[in-house]
């Protein structure tokens, strides 16, 4: 998808301290002649979310896409494949196919996915790096820096659709899984991988949507909400490499937030268990008021999102009201739902234009 469109592509590959092997994709140069200075290009991390992986950064096209725009702006672009998708189940002991693989929420992602991948780029590039995350991979940075980790790599942070609180999710799909406790009762059947592509209605959705007079453009709808302005080709394309598999575990952990609308580690419901983890019965929290208050952040959240949630947002931006005004930009796009971020046809001029901008202005 990357050297298709003309643009270099390097693959790279972290080794986290708990033994997953990550893929990493890096585009260090722009597409045109004027963009292929390769001197003192100031590395952009991008985060996927959720069921999702790298490509997910490049379903519209090149002129359009998030890191094609960032290579072609003088940007030194990577793209992490999180553990368990489809290019990064490497581990240095365990196959895929074992339930040990499986044994992580987005804690893990927290304390290890985030931090091998910033030092491996600084030690690449010898710089700080700009972060901008989509949904769950707004949670792993936030969580992280509330907890002061990172942020001597880190140089600001972009959150797009982000998901600190779920406890007001309208989420069809997410309320219907964690209100049947559907996560829960198939790891206890020994299920620890989550994938829907295992699911023959899965397939079946696939083989449908590409039945020329079939529109399913909205088949986001009851997991995102209602998306604004996305096309049919570009369903069509995700379906060609999403969703990706997560850890069972993960899925429960997503689904005590939106029961609880807190924002802690991985309950085990078990003191005991907990304690062995914790060192106390209940699980610590992520304390998003411990978020630096002169980090540069750009924030951006939609109006018709279901997973991110106004309401939830309003809780996340409150914990941010002390922060230096000169440091936080907030935009607020009433018609956008979460998969716009990513897919919308006018995603480039709506978030990726101001985001650049926000960018350009830092030191």
């Amino acid at each position: 998808m990357v050297e298709s469109n003309g643009y270099d592509c390097e693959e790279h590959w972290v080794i986290t301290k708990d033994g997953y092997v990550l893929n990493v994709l890096r585009i260090p140069l722009g597409r045109f002649v004027g963009c292929r200075k390769a001197r003192n290009r100031p590395p952009v991390l991008l985060q996927h979310g959720m069921l999702l992986d790298a490509r997910s950064w490049m379903l519209l096209p090149p002129k359009r896409s998030l890191p094609f725009n960032l290579a072609d702006n003088g940007y030194d672009v990577w793209l992490v494949n999180s553990r368990g998708t489809e290019y990064s189940e490497g581990h240095t002991s365990l196959s895929h196919y074992d339930p040990a693989y499986w044994n992580w929420s987005w804690d893990e992602l927290v304390a290890y996915d985030l931090p091998a991948t910033f030092q491996y780029v600084y030690n690449q590039t010898g710089q700080k790096l700009h972060f901008i995350g989509h949904s769950q991979g707004t949670l792993m940075v936030m969580a992280a820096m509330s907890r002061d980790q990172l942020l001597n790599l880190l140089r600001s942070a972009a959150l797009l659709c982000p998901i600190a609180y779920l406890g007001h999710t309208t989420s069809l799909l997410s309320r219907f899984i964690t209100d049947n406790f559907i996560a829960e009762a198939l790891h206890s059947l020994g299920l620890y991988k989550f994938d829907l592509n295992d699911l023959i209605t899965m397939r079946t959705l696939k083989i449908i949507c590409r039945i020329p007079s079939v529109d399913c453009s909205n088949m986001f709808t009851p997991y995102t909400g209602q998306n604004c302005c996305i096309k049919r080709s570009k369903t069509e394309i995700f379906l060609d490499h999403q969703p990706q598999p997560t850890a069972m575990k993960n899925v429960i952990h997503m689904c005590q937030m939106v029961r609880r609308g807190t924002l802690t580690m991985y309950d085990y419901n078990d003191c005991d268990e907990n304690i062995k983890h914790y060192g106390q019965p209940t699980p610590p929290a992520y304390n998003m008021t411990c978020i630096p208050n002169d980090l540069p952040i750009f924030l951006s959240y939609g109006g018709a999102d279901a997973l991110s949630d106004v309401n939830d947002v309003k809780l996340l931006l409150d914990c941010l009201k002390h922060h230096d005004p000169g440091k936080i930009v907030v935009q607020y796009i009433e018609s956008y739902a979460h998969a716009d971020y990513l897919m919308a046809e006018k995603a480039k001029e709506d978030v990726y234009d101001p985001l650049s901008a926000f960018l350009n202005k830092l030191p």
